[in-house]
């Protein structure tokens, strides 16, 4: 009886072992269907992407035409990019074609992931081992760009027969009044390939579920709107815009938003708590991300938002914005807010007031207090600022400075290029400052800055080694490394 007990053990073990291996190199993938409307309207030529298995037979993308906003001087330029996405485990070859032209250089961003590329002629290979929402870039050509989703392979597929499942197979979808209001305890599923042409509302509702490989529309301006919810997740989706106001337990993941138009922020948060950011990739023609206290009907500060893992591209305006808008009457607090692992890609801004990758500018007797940015990828960005602290009074937009800024972690921040303008830090008055700033393992350019570092003339503050200015009304600034 002892052996047999022993015997059952050890084969349980090997069977799991077995099992885990066996899961861990699964090789799967999935294209989505399309349909001929798709195809006649949404269809851009200037790539043809493939992908396959390693050493299999190569699949067709849909490469769908979408577009993005160049500033050029100081107006606005529309140039048509390209999307296309598909799923996969294991290990999965991608071939881009450039079907005008040679491929003379490339480069698959974000940087960080090392993905390293073959150029024969007009086409670029690569492999992927890892789910990634990336930017395929030829030629140095950032507006004509492909934009390749390789998301995770797709569980829990919900019933289309199901009576809580609002289901759209692939093909296009009109919607009456180009608005659709889901109920409380629904689930809209949007397969690959279906494409909605009106935006998802989630409003005075709970336990909401929205997911799929479709996309809304990039015509229909905030794509997706939670208002005065709980317990809502989006997931997967491809949109313009996600917007959540005045909501709480919001959970968004593996979310693409790109805009075109002008003050097209990506994901704004107004007054809304507990929202978690996982896995996204915004790029915006306006700041990417933003949380905010009172702002348009949303009424309330903000607290606990954490956004990770994530892709930011700013065309213009900021990367990440905390704490212009509240409510100077009765003041808000934006508190325990979180940026971690997060690539940043670009950043556009000639505006001075209006720089900096990481910013938190106080306005409207805001306090922004308990922020942590931690393991932050900065690229070479074309026009701005790596960070902007300020209590400030933006009379465009607010009615009141704001209040101050205190206790904020930079931790591992790690910046490579030329083009950064000076970054500010700089308080209001005596009553109206910021407090606490702590920069943990910052480098530049490769150097570690820190108050004891080699080579700092001893009359140098730390900050002129990070070409940073620090202004009055700042207390207790500090660079360290671990």
């Amino acid at each position: 009886m002892v052996f047999k007990e022993k015997f059952w053990s050890l084969t349980t073990m090997l069977l799991l072992v077995f099992c885990g291996t066996f899961k861990t190199t699964a090789q799967e993938l999935v294209v989505y269907k399309t349909t001929d409307a798709i195809l006649k309207s949404m269809h851009n030529d200037d790539f043809s992407v493939k992908v396959r298995k390693p050493g299999g037979e190569w699949k067709d993308l849909f490469e769908y035409g979408i577009k993005v906003d160049q500033v050029v001087g100081t107006g606005h330029s529309v140039q048509n990019a390209s999307m296309a996405s598909f799923d996969f485990s294991g290990k999965v070859e991608v071939a881009v074609t450039l079907n005008k032209g040679n491929i003379n250089s490339a480069r698959v961003r974000p940087l960080s992931k090392g993905i390293k590329t073959q150029i024969d002629k007009n086409t670029l290979y690569f492999t992927l081992t890892n789910p990634a929402n990336l930017s395929v870039e030829i030629n140095d050509d950032i507006f004509h760009n492909l934009h390749l989703f390789a998301n995770p392979i797709e569980k829990d597929v919900p019933n289309p027969k199901d009576p809580n499942v609002i289901y759209f197979g692939p093909g296009i979808h009109e919607i009456p009044n180009q608005i659709l209001k889901v109920p409380s305890n629904k689930t809209l599923y949007l397969a690959g390939g279906a494409v909605l042409k009106g935006q998802i509302l989630i409003d005075n509702a709970q336990n909401v579920k929205v997911c799929g490989r479709g996309i809304v529309d990039q015509e229909v301006r905030l794509g997706v709107k939670i208002a005065f919810s709980k317990n809502i997740t989006i997931q997967d989706i491809f949109a313009s815009q996600c917007l959540t106001g005045e909501s709480d337990n919001v959970s968004i993941q593996n979310v693409k938003t790109i805009s075109f138009f002008g003050w097209g922020d990506g994901m704004n948060i107004m007054a809304a708590n507990n929202v978690l950011f996982d896995r996204v990739f915004i790029r915006s023609s306006d700041d990417c991300t933003t949380v905010y206290g009172t702002r348009k009907e949303f009424k309330g500060g903000a607290k606990n938002i954490t956004m990770q893992n994530s892709t930011l591209w700013a065309d213009v305006g900021h990367p990440i914005l905390i704490g212009t808008h509240g409510n100077s009457d009765k003041p808000d607090v934006l508190e325990n807010l979180i940026y971690k692992n997060i690539n940043i890609l670009d950043h556009k801004e000639k505006q001075q007031d209006y720089q900096g990758c990481m910013s938190i500018n106080v306005g409207d007797n805001n306090l922004a207090k308990n922020v942590l940015f931690e393991n932050i990828r900065v690229e070479d960005f074309r026009e701005g600022q790596l960070l902007n602290l300020r209590v400030f009074y933006n009379v465009k937009y607010c009615t009141a400075p704001g209040l101050g800024i205190e206790n904020v972690v930079f931790r591992n921040i790690d910046y490579y290029g030329q083009n950064a303008n000076t970054s500010i830090i700089a308080g209001y008055n005596e009553q109206r400052k910021i407090k606490n700033i702590s920069f943990e393992n910052l480098k530049i350019n490769g150097v570690l800055i820190s108050d004891d570092m080699q080579g700092k003339p001893k009359w140098y503050k730390t900050s002129d080694m990070a070409n940073f200015f620090v202004g009055e009304h700042v207390e207790g600034i500090t660079f360290k490394t671990n």
